[in-house]
């Protein structure tokens, strides 16, 4: 009983959703409204998770078939072993889908719940069954879907739009190419048995290292935009510059040495990068 509850938790790829419910609950301190309504700010976080969660969810079972082939997802994705069957994982993918909808819809306002329904339907739709396969820019657009938790956490709380938010859409969507591409680079076969068209595979290392370079330039930019409206200070001008330089660094390296060693780091580091960075600016944002 345990393993299948396991499986199915999984199945809503947790480490993943780790990080996009810290990239909305900054959007939430930013905002500010529910600082002092606990219950329904972890509300939110719930809605997000569970709505996220589904799209992941319904993306594992529209490429159960291409992630049997791949060794990284062969051996420890749900369907592929076999731990739940298809069906399952599709009925479970649709129901927390709608729970997390509800919980917009309900508690706090219709606008969210369309926005979270659209990134649903464009993540499992879109990018799983026509992106990803027919584009090697697959990951650029597609993380969009992955960049819109801000925007959908700031629409709940405020039901209105606001430039915060979109900044911090950017900053994710400009992290998302060179985070992605990292792996891509290490699990190159991987993709090219699949038949999944991922810059290395189609464009080879050079290119993607050159477009890899200049995303990770654009988001140490974009990073300082958050100063537009004044809402941080001085501790997160230094962590930008101090957090985007290293991944600069590790960029220019990873293109220089090419080994799986220096790939592997970057993509290690791409998740602190992010992570300290939005944990700045909660701190900073309820100083």
């Amino acid at each position: 009983m345990g393993k299948t509850i396991k499986s199915y938790f999984d199945l809503t790829k947790p480490t993943i959703m780790l990080l996009v419910i810290v990239t909305g609950g900054t959007a939430l301190v930013l905002e500010g409204s529910l600082l002092h309504e606990p219950l329904r700010f972890l509300l939110v976080i719930v809605a997000i998770y569970l709505t996220g969660g589904s799209a992941n969810a319904l993306n594992q079972c529209f490429e159960r078939k291409i992630d049997a082939k791949m060794k990284r997802t062969a051996a420890r994705s749900p369907l592929p072993t076999n731990k739940i069957s298809p069906r399952a994982a599709f009925i479970l993918s649709v129901l927390i889908g709608l729970v997390g909808l509800l919980i917009f819809g309900l508690f706090f306002n219709w606008y969210s719940a369309l926005l979270s329904l659209s990134t649903i339907l464009f993540y499992s739709l879109f990018y799983t069954l026509y992106l990803k396969p027919n584009t090697s820019q697959n990951i650029v657009i597609g993380g969009a879907a992955g960049s819109m938790a801000p925007v959908g956490a700031w629409v709940a709380a405020s039901g209105n739009m606001a430039l915060d938010p979109w900044i911090l859409f950017l900053i994710i969507f400009l992290w998302t190419p060179p985070h992605f591409w990292a792996l891509a680079l290490v699990y190159k076969d991987d993709y090219r048995v699949a038949q999944l068209p991922m810059l290395p595979v189609v464009k080879g290392e050079d290119s993607t290292f050159k477009q890899m370079i200049m995303y990770s330039w654009l988001l140490v930019i974009a990073s300082l935009f958050l100063l537009i409206n004044q809402s941080l200070g001085v501790a997160y001008i230094i962590a930008a510059i101090v957090l985007g330089g290293v991944f600069l660094q590790k960029v220019f390296k990873a293109s220089k040495v090419r080994t799986e060693k220096e790939i592997k780091g970057l993509f290690g580091y791409s998740i602190v990068y992010l992570f300290l960075l939005f944990t700045v600016i909660v701190v900073d944002g309820m100083i």
